[in-house]
């Protein structure tokens, strides 16, 4: 099976936990696997349950100064000189990934746009290689995404997929499905689903299905306080709550039935 998917949320909604939990069921059916953190907050590891020591040796892509210069042909903090805007990238993922319960991790850190702008070696390679693993890469390839999707460009989102949104209870969360709803309309991408997470009621769920479109609903997930407590014993929200588990394998069942 080969399937580009990028799970996208407000902070704290529980995408991540989403995320880690679909590339599991994923890779125990025997798929390849490509996990790739795209938050500029990156924590998808740990939600996968990489050992702490992993978590530590990892160096997110946009900070590897030296890869940035190879393939670029840039010069390490230089602004405004002249670099290569179609780095090679295609054997990157092979060559930095974390590989932990059959499960490949790829992070890829951000760019500080602060006042110059966002043309640079790093951004540059960044854009290159999420292109490349939408468009060229043949595994399924799951993307715990920032809020917004603005930073990809038209060709890579066409390569996506699918888009999964994760919202909660809340008026706010809602919008960021609408924000992405329109954003992927306009890069062309016509797959946008909404998972309820953290729902503590039936009015919980209601409310959620009264404020989107509820042919594009593909389901709920519980609040259980174990899920968010994973982290602080060191646990993958793989194996942290069995019920939240098998939630998302219907989740998932329908949302494969939603891509055909």
């Amino acid at each position: 099976m080969q399937m580009k998917m990028a799970i996208t949320g407000k902070g704290g909604v529980g995408k991540t936990t989403f995320a880690a939990i679909i590339c599991r069921l994923y890779a125990e059916e025997g798929c390849r696997v490509l996990a790739v953190d795209a938050d500029p907050d990156p924590n998808l590891g740990l939600a996968l349950g990489f050992p702490q020591e992993v978590i530590e040796s990892i160096i997110p892509i946009a900070e590897m100064k030296t890869l940035v210069a190879e393939r670029t042909n840039s010069t390490p903090g230089s602004f405004g000189k002249m670099f290569k805007i179609n780095p090679k990238v295609d054997d990157i993922p092979d060559r930095y990934c974390k590989e932990f319960n059959k499960v490949r991790l790829l992070t890829m850190g951000t760019v500080e746009k602060g006042g110059s702008g966002c043309i640079c070696p790093e951004n540059v390679l960044l854009k290159q290689l999420t292109s490349h693993l939408v468009l060229q890469n043949k595994d399924i390839v799951v993307m715990d995404m920032e809020a917004g999707i603005e930073h990809m460009g038209r060709g890579t989102a066409q390569g996506v997929d699918v888009f999964v949104v994760v919202v909660e209870a809340g008026i706010r969360s809602i919008q960021t499905y609408y924000h992405v709803k329109k954003l992927a309309a306009d890069l062309g991408v016509k797959k946008v689903f909404v998972v309820g997470n953290k729902v503590k009621s039936v009015e919980d769920q209601e409310y959620i299905l009264a404020n989107i479109d509820k042919e594009a609903c593909l389901g709920f997930i519980k609040f259980r306080s174990e899920v968010g407590n994973s982290d602080r014993v060191n646990l993958s929200t793989y194996t942290s709550s069995l019920e939240t588990v098998e939630e998302i394998k219907i989740i998932k069942t329908k949302l494969e039935r939603g891509l055909h």
